[in-house]
C-alpha cells in the first residue's frame, strides 16, 4: 500500500506553470504564457514560446535540466517493491510449509528485505535532491530570465502561477515512510531464519534440563520427601509395639498377686 502512494504520487505527476510578458507595444504582449510538464521531467525538451517584444516576431525557448534518472529510479524501487510485496503476501498465506521448508524461504526473504531497504533509502534521497532541483527549474521567475524580452526595462514580466508540487513533496514522504517500513520488517523476517533459531536453541535446552535435574535428585525424594525414609520409620514414629510391652509388664505381677 506504501509502495502504491509511493510510485502513484510521483509517477502520475503533471504541472503548469504560467508567465506574462507585457511589452512596451501593447499589441506584441503576451499575457498568458501556459509551460506545461509532467513525470519523467525531461524539462529539456519541455519547449514554449514568447514573445520577444519585437514585432510579431515569437521565440521558442525551453526549460532547462532532465531530471528523469532520479524519478525513473525511485518508481521502479516503488513498482518492484509493490510486486515482490504482494508475490510475498501470497507465499505467507498460501504457501507456508513450502516458504519453511529447508529455510529457504526465510533466507531469500531476509536478503530482499534487505536490499530493498538499502534501495528505498537511496532512491528517496536522490528522488529529494531531484525534487528540489525540479523546483528551481520550474519557479516561474528562474523562467522568466530565459526570455530575451524581460531583459529589457521597458518591458514587464511577472510570474503569473507557479506549479503545485504536494503530490511530489508526498512522494518523498512515503519514500522515507517505505524505507522505515521495510528496515523496521528486517527483523521479524531475521526470527523467521535459521540463524536466529540457531541462537536460541542451545541457552532454552539448558535452562529445561537443569530444574529437571535438580527436582529429581535424592535430596527431594530421599531425605525430606514424603516418601522418605526419615518421615516414615516404623520403629520410631509407631510406638505401638512399645506400649504392648510395657501393658505385659504391668498385667503380670497383679495376676501373679493374685494367685497367690
Amino acid at each position: 500500500l506504501f509502495a502504491i502512494f509511493a510510485f502513484a504520487t510521483c509517477g502520475g505527476y503533471s504541472g503548469e506553470l504560467r508567465l506574462s510578458v507585457d511589452c512596451a507595444n501593447k499589441s506584441e504582449s503576451d499575457l498568458s504564457i501556459d509551460i506545461a510538464f509532467a513525470y519523467p521531467f525531461r524539462l529539456h525538451q519541455v519547449n514554449f514560446e514568447a514573445p520577444t517584444c519585437e514585432g510579431k516576431r515569437r521565440e521558442t525557448l525551453a526549460l532547462i535540466g532532465d531530471f528523469s534518472s532520479s524519478a525513473e529510479f525511485f518508481v521502479t524501487i516503488a513498482v518492484f517493491a509493490f510486486l515482490y510485496s504482494l508475490a510475498a503476501t501470497v507465499v505467507y498465506i498460501f504457501f507456508q510449509n513450502k516458504y519453511r521448508e529447508n529455510n529457504r524461504g526465510p533466507l531469500i526473504d531476509f536478503i530482499v528485505t534487505v536490499v530493498f531497504s538499502f534501495l528505498w533509502l537511496v532512491s528517496s534521497s536522490a528522488w529529494a535532491k531531484g525534487l528540489s532541483d525540479v523546483k528551481v527549474a520550474t519557479d516561474p521567475d528562474e523562467v522568466l530570465l530565459l526570455l530575451s524580452a524581460c531583459k529589457q526595462q521597458s518591458n514587464k514580466c511577472l510570474p503569473v502561477r507557479s506549479p503545485v508540487m504536494s503530490s511530489l513533496n508526498t512522494s518523498v514522504v512515503f519514500g522515507y515512510l517505505n524505507f522505515i517500513l521495510w528496515a523496521g520488517n528486517i527483523w521479524f523476517v531475521f526470527k523467521e531464519t535459521g540463524w536466529h533459531s540457531s541462537g536460541q536453541r542451545h541457552p532454552a535446552d539448558t535452562m529445561e534440563k537443569q530444574p529437571g535435574s535438580y527436582n529429581q535428585g535424592g535430596y527431594n525424594q530421599d531425605s525430606y520427601g514424603p516418601a522418605g525414609g526419615y518421615n516414615q520409620p516404623g520403629s520410631y514414629g509407631q510406638v505401638g509395639e512399645y506400649g504392648q510391652s510395657q501393658s505385659y509388664g504391668q498385667s503380670g505381677p497383679t495376676s501373679f498377686t493374685n494367685q497367690i
